[in-house]
């Protein structure tokens, strides 16, 4: 076999290690890659079935219950438009609290219910996970919307 021959198949093959790599690298960032959603997009059917997700918004006031197990937590989150009840086994963070913003990661279960694999609570009362708070911007601006349309109708009846 020729120098040149030879130099052209480690060439090849150090191609092709170079492509497995970057297929497995690839492969196991796509497996990794969890999306946010917001519960009027998972109500949308936005959300895909059967695969985690993250879903956010502000923890509903008087939504947290203590499941009869003693260590399943049930609380319901939400954008201002939407609802999504989640249902967590664990313990919630120290900061989780009604009416406070929260992400939760898991997958949408059959009943409709969001089943958390993980809760995240904010940090401090300054902020707010920048999904959730464009999720909560936009059901807002929705609803103000929706609001001024409604009154606009309302007045142009009343002539």
């Amino acid at each position: 076999m020729k120098t040149r021959h030879k130099r052209m198949a480690l060439i090849l093959g150090g191609l092709a290690v170079l492509g497995v790599i970057a297929a497995l690298v690839l492969n196991a960032f796509q497996s990794n890659l969890v999306f946010f959603f917001s519960p009027t997009q998972v109500a949308a059917g936005e959300a895909p079935k059967g695969k985690p997700f993250r879903i956010g918004g502000m923890v509903k006031e008087g939504s947290l219950r203590r499941e009869v197990d003693g260590v399943t937590m049930r609380f319901v989150v939400t954008d201002t438009e939407k609802d999504m009840t989640v249902a967590y086994k664990g313990i919630l963070p120290d900061l989780f609290k009604e009416g406070k913003g929260a992400v939760a990661q898991g997958r949408l279960g059959d009943d409709g219910v969001f089943v958390a694999s993980e809760v995240l609570a904010k940090h401090d009362e300054n902020y707010m996970p920048p999904e959730a708070a464009k999720a909560v911007g936009d059901a807002h601006a929705r609803a103000l919307a929706n609001k001024a349309a409604v009154e606009a109708t309302a007045k142009t009846v009343r002539q």
